[in-house]
């Protein structure tokens, strides 16, 4: 299945206890289309989330742009993007 990174810039500063429910409901939610693997917190110097980068695997980016929308409707979401990675081990 494809990869796609969605990022979100939050409008606010936050904490990793504050982006628990959101966590939660990302996770219980999935279908054979789309669904989350895991993300990338970016901090501020006071260690508070600005934003997030989030990992799917999904059929194309509007399925996951649909199952954002319906698990975390408050996250913001800058936009989904298809995704390939590469691991520096490949290159050693």
């Amino acid at each position: 299945m494809p990869k796609f990174m969605a990022v979100h810039t939050l409008k606010a500063p936050t904490t990793r206890d504050a982006i628990v429910p959101t966590v939660k409901s990302l996770k219980a939610y999935h279908t054979p289309d789309a669904y989350w693997v895991k993300s990338w917190l970016q901090l501020n110097e006071e260690g508070k989330i600005t934003k997030i980068i989030s990992e799917w695997d999904g059929r194309d980016a509007e399925s996951v742009a649909k199952a954002l929308k319906t698990s975390a409707p408050d996250l913001p979401v800058d936009g989904v993007y298809p995704m390939e990675e590469i691991h520096a081990e490949s290159y050693r």
